[in-house]
């Protein structure tokens, strides 16, 4: 089972390794457990084990293995999982200490004893199985009952646990598969985290329910490697966030995506200047779309066919939208969605109970505006505002304001906005940068050239080493409010 990561996904394999690990993983898990934990990484075998618990009727609480032990343990019981899935060969190279977890009486399933029990006749029994039958032998399976359990990012706080059924996830496949023209030669690249649902849905599960090549790759930090390793893939759609492709227009070679059709952007804002390298450095046009863990991944996208820069694009076909104001705020509105991609509920009892109180409306803590189109543009998240002298700041459009002003300390230059409060105005801005270099007066110049208010100017800058990302790439907010 534990393949090459670098090995492509076919279909024929992964019915039949999903087949041979449903019936080793039927012996090893106890019959009364419906949940079961995966902590496993972007390899070929995540897919296969998902799918063969989803065979066995169970369903897959998949852990981030970049949070940290603590976080990890919380999310464990949060989830009431009694065993996790993973492998040793993972946890000896991740350096992940699980100790806390084996305290409690969890109980580890490793991957390397399920193919030791595998043998040569089992494999050549599924195989004749899949050349002789339409696919695998699966249980009755509820479309309303949840297929995974992800966590919410725990950039801002603590991870929720997000319940998301099959038709969820079915619903949002669909939906994507709606609105974009993927032929049967495209191949996929994805090195986000299937932890990540952008990830999970859309860069694995829409590619295999769509019978399309799936490339994964461990990280999407490897910003050397990943160019590289896309050009030898020969991959044609390739997903990441805004930090991850700054990472690869700093190393990658013009020709290294050749092949790209398109790219699509998503978990955090895109900003203009990567916009922009990415048309004038590889001639690809980035695709900004927008979604939450609680909505199976996608809410609205760019297409080739409509695209409108600076937005999100449009709501997903069979979703519906309303805006609630917020003092403050004189254009746009609190997001709230609806439709069949929307989370059955979390597992965390206080935000549960908030979510079916809404009667199917999801409340996405973002604010937006949404022009005569029905394009969606992204404000900031309620939580990234501060109120400064009564008036209401985004620090996701400060910080915007800030990427790629300072091109004369190189594209490693990186900057990042907090809030913290102040007792003449409510609340101040800090900007934050790894380039020691930077002053007050270079972020004042960047802020008023971009039209941006008074207000909007940080009041200091504070330097460190390296601003905090999670394993998606995107910046901890959580982590850099404790450092400074």
């Amino acid at each position: 089972m534990l393949q090459d990561v670098n090995a492509a996904l076919t279909y024929k394999k992964l019915l039949v390794s999903a087949d041979l690990m449903a019936r080793q993983l039927d012996k090893a898990l106890s019959r009364d457990v419906m949940r079961v934990g995966v902590l496993l990484p972007n390899e070929n075998a995540t897919p296969v084990v998902l799918l063969s618990l989803w065979t066995l009727g169970k369903e897959a609480a998949i852990f981030n293995y970049s949070t940290g032990p603590t976080i990890l343990l919380s999310c464990a019981q949060l989830a009431t999982v009694k065993q996790i899935i993973t492998s040793r060969a993972f946890l000896e190279r991740a350096k992940l200490d699980v100790s806390a977890l084996s305290e409690v009486g969890i109980d580890f399933v490793y991957l390397e004893d399920i193919r030791a029990r595998i043998t040569g006749s089992a494999k050549l029994r599924a195989l004749l199985k899949q050349n002789f039958s339409a696919g695998l032998s699966c249980a009755r399976v509820d479309t309303n009952s949840a297929a995974v359990v992800l966590f919410t990012s725990g950039s801002e706080g603590v991870p929720k646990g997000v319940e998301l059924t099959h038709r969820n996830i079915l619903a949002n496949v669909r939906q994507m598969l709606a609105v974009t023209d993927l032929t049967d030669n495209d191949r996929i690249f994805n090195a986000m985290p299937l932890f990540h649902s952008f990830a999970l849905t859309v860069g694995t599960l829409l590619p295999l329910v769509r019978g399309l090549f799936v490339f994964i790759y461990p990280s999407p930090l490897h910003y050397r490697v990943v160019p590289t390793v896309f050009y030898d893939a020969d991959c044609t759609i390739m997903l990441g966030t805004n930090t991850s492709l700054n990472g690869y227009a700093r190393k990658a070679n013009p020709y290294d995506f050749r092949s790209l059709r398109y790219m699509f952007s998503a978990a955090e804002k895109l900003q203009e200047t990567t916009a922009t390298t990415w048309a004038q450095r590889f001639g690809v046009r980035v695709l900004e779309g927008y979604g939450t863990t609680e909505c199976a991944a996608c809410v609205s996208g760019n297409t080739p066919l409509q695209a409108k820069y600076g937005s999100v694009g449009r709501l997903m076909p069979g979703m519906e939208y309303k805006l609630e104001g917020v003092e403050g705020v004189a254009e746009g509105g609190r997001l709230f969605v609806r439709g069949p991609n929307v989370m059955k509920g979390y597992l965390n009892a206080d935000a549960n109970a908030k979510f079916q109180s809404l009667g199917g409306w999801y409340d996405t803590g973002d604010i937006v505006r949404v022009d005569q189109e029905g394009y969606l543009f992204i404000l900031g998240r309620l939580k990234r505002f501060a109120k400064i002298s009564g008036e209401m700041v985004s620090l996701t459009a400060v910080e915007d304001a800030l990427a790629g002003a300072f091109p004369h300390y190189g594209l490693r230059c990186q900057t990042a906005v907090v809030s913290r409060p102040d007792e003449d105005k409510g609340e101040k801005l800090i900007a934050i940068s790894n380039e020691t270099k930077l002053t007050l007066d270079e972020v004042r110049a960047a802020i008023k050239a971009k039209g941006l208010p008074n207000i909007a100017v940080p009041r200091e800058v504070k330097l460190i080493h390296e601003i905090p990302k999670l394993g998606s790439g995107k910046v901890n907010y959580r982590e850099l409010d404790k450092m400074i």
